[in-house]
């Protein structure tokens, strides 16, 4: 059997045909469950349809209003026309645009004009623009242009480099959106602070990081950090960028904490490594912001530190047992906030160990990771508070949390496992659409530019009226 689909346009006034569209033919048959309904070749030569005899029909009604002077009512005169090619997600649309000779009763210094030039102002309609980035977001761009031809009439030109171009794009517009960077962004004073209404509960912010191959020499990496930042009440936010890529971290962060209600009167808990980029990122974001340094990186670098005692003991028991007490007294002290007394017993460790050094083949190396541990504590030991009191009161000790958001943004997308070599420009704009996809907030990216930008259940397309 044959199916003929027809478009008919209908002026705005009445039910009169002005207008119908050439007549589609699909041949069905009906010999099996594998013939009932549309197949996916067949919805996309019918969106391909559609998409051609709406769009033509919008430009023609957009030049009916350029059919005579605005002013002097005079007919414009044409001066034949130019080809414009619009990409939309179902299909390339190829239109001839008329050039118009501007009329005589204006003073301008052009002499002719292309209305429809305005109207398709970007030749990428925003609804492609949105798949490609948000797709090209979640997997690779060979897969995303694969994803996209499969299952809409794009254009058969469409390529993984054209995606990744326009995902770029749009990320550096919202990066162009992005307010200044400032050293500070405390504002007012405690006065102002006073007036302000009591806070919500604290916001708790964890910073971790990443490393991902380079590009140009792939035996080099580059870091990149990632954040999550959790509130009560309020869905998580995240955040990313490439270190020393990013120009605006601080600004970056500010404005995820700002979203989620920040006040100056308010607790903020970061939490971090310790590392001296991440705590210069923290500074000056809230009055009352409090800094403590993760438990976890804490425990990792003293487990270690024991698998190097546990060789010591085979050598002497004794004083690898010895060794072995301090460093559990060293992390049991942490862990109740007692800095200097883990200090004290640290230094006996370190004492001890010497006991070993023509006994031990890889006593360079523990004297290594003791001296780095010593450092590492002692520069954060404003950061160590009573771990255990805070733990007790569900205060968050620990970026644990984070991990999950270091494997949504490098290891599913970036394939940190795998041999995948990336710029720091390419990895730092493409997690920002990341970001706004894991956020909610790609959408409204799209409808500040676009105001009547619409897409997926927002969407209502017949009225309750439609036959």
């Amino acid at each position: 059997m044959k199916i003929k689909l027809k478009i008919e346009i209908k002026s705005d006034n009445n039910d009169e045909i002005i207008e119908e569209s050439e007549t589609l033919i699909l041949n069905k048959e009906c010999n099996g469950v594998e013939d009932i309904g549309l197949s996916i070749s067949e919805s996309k030569e019918i969106l391909k349809y559609l998409q051609f005899n709406v769009v033509k029909t919008q430009a023609d009604k957009y030049m009916n209003n350029y059919n005579h002077c605005d002013e002097c009512k005079k007919k414009m005169r044409k001066n034949g026309y130019n080809s414009i090619l619009f990409r939309t997600l179902f299909g390339n649309i190829s239109l001839k645009s008329p050039k118009l000779y501007n009329c005589d009763c204006k003073n301008s210094n052009q002499k002719t004009f292309s209305p429809l030039i305005t109207l398709f102002s970007e030749r990428t309609s925003p609804e492609l623009l949105y798949f490609e980035s948000k797709l090209s977001s979640l997997m690779s761009y060979e897969m995303s242009e694969k994803i996209i031809k499969d299952f809409f009439p794009v254009d058969k030109k469409l390529n993984k480099s054209s995606i990744r171009l326009k995902t770029l794009e749009v990320a550096r517009r919202c990066e162009d959106e992005l307010g200044e960077e400032q050293v500070i962004f405390i504002n007012g004073c405690q006065l102002d602070w006073d007036k302000l209404p009591p806070a919500d509960d604290p916001i708790t912010v964890g910073i971790d990081g990443a490393y991902i191959k380079q590009w140009k020499n792939r035996k080099k990496h580059f870091e990149v950090i990632t954040g999550r930042s959790i509130t009560a009440d309020k869905e998580s936010k995240y955040f990313g960028f490439v270190q020393r890529y990013d120009k605006k971290s601080k600004r970056r962060l500010y404005e995820v904490l700002n979203s989620q209600g920040m006040q100056q009167n308010q607790e903020i808990i970061f939490l971090s490594d310790g590392e001296e980029a991440l705590s210069r990122l923290q500074q000056y974001l809230n009055p009352n912001a409090c800094h403590v340094l993760d438990w976890f990186h804490i425990t990792m670098k003293i487990t270690v530190l024991n698998q190097f005692i546990k060789g010591l003991i085979k050598i002497d028991k004794t004083i690898g047992n010895e060794i072995e007490k301090c460093l559990m007294s060293t992390k049991w002290n942490l862990w109740h906030g007692h800095v200097g007394r883990a200090f004290e017993i640290f230094e006996d460790l370190e004492a001890l160990t010497y006991e070993f050094e023509d006994k031990y083949n890889n006593f360079g190396k523990l004297i290594k990771h003791i001296n780095e541990f010593h450092t590492y504590i002692k520069r954060n030991s404003p950061m160590i508070p009573d771990y255990s009191t805070a733990y007790h009161a569900g205060y968050p000790i620990s970026t644990a949390f984070v991990e999950s958001t270091v494997n949504s943004f490098i290891a599913k997308r970036f394939s940190k496992k795998q041999q995948m070599q990336w710029t720091e420009e390419g990895v730092h704009l493409l997690i920002q659409i990341r970001a706004k996809i894991l956020n909610k907030e790609l959408k409204g990216i799209f409808k500040k530019k676009y105001n009547n930008f619409m897409i997926e259940s927002e969407e209502k397309v017949l009225n309750d009226k439609a036959a």
